[in-house]
């Protein structure tokens, strides 16, 4: 369970550093409370992709994956923050990421500061 909460506030500061450096990714709140209870939602709702439909995706595109050498990886990380996003609106949350490129680099960044936060913080197996 520590270890699930951990990730989760992993991804949460990574999408807030994603939301942060790119104008296309946005993220609307009245307060600062409000936005952290919502990166933190969406936090979930990424993971939840990430859990669920990701592991489909890269068994579909396992052709791609050894055709390209792994870098179908960025378009499927982008396809994922899609998702989220399309979901998050679905749901009402105030996230948005406009445009694939922007969902390209958004996934990017992402997937850096979250394997970075993972190795920062305590693994709580």
């Amino acid at each position: 369970m520590k270890n699930f909460v951990v990730k989760t506030i992993a991804n949460a500061g990574a999408l807030a550093v994603a939301v942060w450096l790119l104008d296309k990714i946005t993220l609307t709140g009245d307060s600062t409370g409000k936005k952290i209870g919502t990166l933190i939602v969406v936090a979930l709702l990424f993971g939840l992709v990430n859990f669920l439909v990701k592991p489909v995706v890269k068994v579909l595109t396992f052709p791609l994956f050894i055709l390209t050498l792994g870098l179908i990886t960025l378009v499927v990380n982008a396809l994922m923050l899609l998702l989220t996003s399309w979901l998050a609106d679905k749901v009402d949350l105030s996230f948005h990421v406009e445009g694939f490129w922007t969902a390209v680099l958004g996934g990017l960044i992402i997937s850096v500061v979250s394997w970075a936060l993972n190795v920062v913080m305590p693994d709580g197996d």
